[in-house]
């Protein structure tokens, strides 16, 4: 299984016979198998016997002329921190293991399986998705596709759902994104990641991180794919993407905060991106946002994630702090000392401030923006270093944060050339201009082809 096939293709083939979703299902469980690849590491949970009689469903759906939609008898993994029937849902943790199992799918998983996604397993993760590295002490660090001998970091939350997809495990992964979890492993793994507006996707069923900036996204090989899914994702019909017409395009690149500290290749690759966007007619202006430098003194006390997971971990933490990874507690613990006011003071600066962005950036179909300001480092070196650890987290979150405070939509796409390390370009816009950013995305995909 080629990741890089898309959806359409995977739904061409076996709607020409030239294999059926059961013998497809197949070679995706042989790669989660195989001990010398990522498997073992990428999944928390494979679901090998409902797989494949999900599988066989599809093809004698299929047969009889009864698809049910594009994704029809393809795999899909979807994130640890999804309920699924009878399962008890983890988040890629041990704490939770003798909580009871859920009682009903997750919403999403619901649309999935409606839609005729075979539901390969459970994909794993930061833990509790508080950390944008994807390093996880409990069951392991699936390792990015890019470079392996050194053992660069997946991107996080949602690691294991990106290396699904680069294995060829999964046509498309399934992740939350609440501070760019979606965003920052597509970009780190060379793939595309949609965060869409928060609202548009339920996340009934879905253990919370932070429920004013959690939102549900798929990562997948292109924008098609990704619009597939979030159509499925959103409950919606079905739209046909057209690219846009970049030819008078009008785009902003923000330039506080967001350019700073870039290593040289993301550098480069950006400048790239922006030269073939411009090359093909689209005007780009470069502009100070001078709201984004504001963000960290708003998010001082640890804002909505700290508050919201200490409120929920709160009194698992008092009993079970030690079965935690450290660096994920501790960022919780930040939310103990927010209090009443300071949370009412931040719901209305998150307002004020969406409504000066909004004001900066009228008139522009879209913002761009390095996803993520540096390449993938190895796991070793996060993990032999505190300072290392928390120094790029901090960055690998920085951008992304930006867009779920926003309450907007982003894309990230890769931007980097054939056979060097992945970089991902953001195309973000403000709420409901989710079908905008796809369609911008999958015009700017072509002048990538890496």
């Amino acid at each position: 299984m080629n990741s890089k096939v898309t959806v359409s293709g995977f739904a061409a083939r076996l709607q020409n016979g030239e294999c059926s979703a059961a013998e497809m299902l197949q070679d995706v469980l042989a790669r989660i198998a195989d001990e010398a690849g990522q498997g073992g590491k990428v999944f928390t949970r494979v679901h090998a016997a409902t797989a494949l009689a999900s599988a066989q469903a599809s093809d004698t759906l299929r047969r009889a002329g009864m698809a049910r939609s594009a994704i029809e008898g393809l795999p899909v993994s979807v994130k640890d921190l999804f309920d699924i029937a009878g399962e008890t849902t983890l988040a890629g943790s041990v704490v939770l293991k003798e909580r009871p199992a859920a009682s009903a799918d997750a919403e999403v998983v619901r649309r999935l399986r409606a839609a005729g996604a075979v539901i390969v397993g459970k994909t794993n993760m930061t833990e509790f998705a508080y950390s944008g590295l994807g390093i996880n002490p409990h069951y392991g660090t699936p390792l990015n596709p890019w470079d392996r001998q050194l053992g660069r970091i997946p991107g996080g939350s949602s690691s294991g759902a990106a290396v699904s997809v680069a294995d060829g495990m999964a046509i498309a992964g399934i992740g939350s994104d609440t501070g760019g979890s979606v965003r920052i492993p597509a970009a780190l793994c060379g793939l595309a990641g949609f965060k869409p507006t928060a609202r548009r996707v339920s996340t009934r069923g879905v253990l919370p991180l932070s429920t004013h900036l959690d939102s549900i996204g798929p990562i997948a090989p292109s924008v098609v794919c990704c619009a597939a899914l979030d159509s499925v994702l959103a409950g919606a019909d079905p739209a046909q993407l057209a690219p846009a017409d970049l030819r008078g395009l009008r785009l902003v690149v923000p330039t506080t905060v967001v350019l700073n500290d870039m290593d040289a290749h993301v550098a480069q690759s950006f400048a790239r991106a922006l030269h073939k966007l411009a090359a093909a007619g689209a005007a780009i202006t470069e502009m100070a946002v001078p709201a984004f430098a504001r963000l960290a003194s708003i998010n001082a006390k640890g804002g909505f994630t700290a508050a919201e997971a200490w409120a929920w971990h709160r009194e698992i933490i008092a009993t079970a702090a030690d079965c935690y990874d450290p660096r994920v507690v501790s960022r919780m613990l930040r939310g103990r000392e927010m209090g009443a006011a300071d949370f009412i003071d931040l719901l209305g600066a998150r307002q004020a401030w969406i409504a000066e962005v909004a004001a900066a950036t009228a008139g522009f179909d879209a913002m761009l923006m390095p996803t993520v300001p540096l390449v993938a480092p190895s796991v070793a070196e996060l993990q032999a270093s505190e300072e290392e650890y928390f120094r790029v987290n901090g960055l690998m979150l920085r951008n992304t944060t930006f867009i779920n405070f926003l309450d907007g939509c982003a894309l990230s796409i890769p931007c980097h050339d054939s056979g060097t390390a992945p970089v991902g370009l953001t195309i973000a816009a403000p709420a409901m201009h989710d079908a905008r950013v796809l369609s911008i995305g999958l015009a700017a995909e072509a002048l990538f082809p890496a």
